[in-house]
């Protein structure tokens, strides 16, 4: 597989400059970011909840740490982790365990931990366990405006 469509058809209307990153098959973003020997820090990894009444949430914590759920207080809901049948129906341009940390062209709001936006540059995932997605922090903000920047981390 390649990059996912929905990802591509928005760096292409963010204008974005990026490069991808191919990398041995990874099943994890932490292994991802070892095998592709970048830190684990700069990958974005996505991790998506829901409240069981049919509204997702996209959160993004760095590679190398956890999110804890218990943190996230968008919308005065009370967010869990999403089931793995919802994901493949949420993301059918992706393989499982491979989304992008992008979440407006997948139609749901994010929220992004501040250790990652600290970073100069990010890498996340294109969609497959293959590719990561490299660029500096000021185009992926570009690419996710309506991201909110709150803790989210242990």
């Amino acid at each position: 597989m390649r990059m996912a469509a929905t990802l591509q058809r928005s760096l292409a209307r963010a204008h974005t400059r990026f490069d991808v990153v191919p990398h041995p098959h990874s099943a994890t973003s932490l292994e991802s970011a070892r095998v592709a020997n970048i830190p684990a820090e700069r990958l974005a990894k996505t991790v998506i909840l829901d409240d069981r009444q049919g509204h997702f949430l996209m959160a993004v914590v760095p590679a190398s740490r956890h999110l804890d759920v218990g943190k996230v207080r968008k919308d005065a809901r009370l967010w869990q982790l999403t089931h793995e049948a919802d994901l493949a129906r949420l993301f059918k341009d992706c393989e499982l365990g491979a989304v992008p940390a992008v979440g407006e062209p997948y139609g749901m709001n994010m929220v992004v931990d501040p250790q990652l936006t600290r970073q100069k540059d990010i890498y996340l995932e294109a969609g497959d366990h293959e590719n990561l997605v490299h660029m500096r922090m000021d185009d992926y903000l570009k690419l996710v405006p309506d991201a909110e920047v709150c803790e989210l981390c242990h």
